[in-house]
């Protein structure tokens, strides 16, 4: 696992590269655009880009193995991606975030667990940031299984009723 932010940064990348670049995302990292809400330039750790339409997603990367100052960034962080003009969200990974800044980063819109495993498949861990990206980008695959997939009534049996054929119409009151 990683040992810092930049490292974090790097294997999220990396996931996202190896999961979905086939789908023609290019991924992008330190990458310049616009400004933050205390009108700094705006570095975004991790950008993508599916090429085909141009859409966009800024991802933010956070990582906390003990205590530190990266807590206290969570507040400005989230605040932040929220005024972006293209959607954006914070991935963030690691044990050490204290109890109220974990509940306020389960509790955003804005953040999305992501826990890459050294083999880069899709797991659990990462399933959080699969869901963005697959409804920003209209992976819609990805998100919903096969087994999920409504059938017509026709097509079911309710508990209770019999499977009963189609009446045929009747002709005498045919209009026409």
């Amino acid at each position: 696992m990683p040992h810092d932010g930049h490292t974090y940064r790097d294997l999220v990348a990396a996931y996202v590269e190896r999961n979905f670049g086939a789908r023609s995302l290019s991924i992008y990292t330190e990458v310049m655009v616009g400004k933050t809400i205390i009108g700094k330039n705006r570095r975004i750790d991790v950008l993508l880009i599916h090429e085909p339409d141009q859409k966009a997603l800024a991802v933010e990367c956070k990582w906390q193995t003990g205590g530190g100052t990266t807590d206290e960034k969570i507040p400005y962080a989230l605040q932040d991606i929220a005024s972006m003009w293209i959607p954006g969200c914070l991935a963030y990974g690691g044990s050490g975030w204290s109890k109220g800044v974990l509940a306020t980063l389960e509790g955003s819109r804005f953040a999305v667990a992501c826990e890459p495993a050294d083999d880069q498949g899709r797991t659990r861990k990462t399933l959080e940031l699969d869901h963005v990206i697959g409804a920003v980008f209209g992976f819609w695959d990805i998100v919903l299984p096969q087994d999920r997939l409504f059938r017509k009534p026709s097509q079911l049996l309710l508990p209770g009723l019999k499977a009963t054929r189609p009446r045929e119409p009747d002709e005498s009151k045919r209009v026409g």
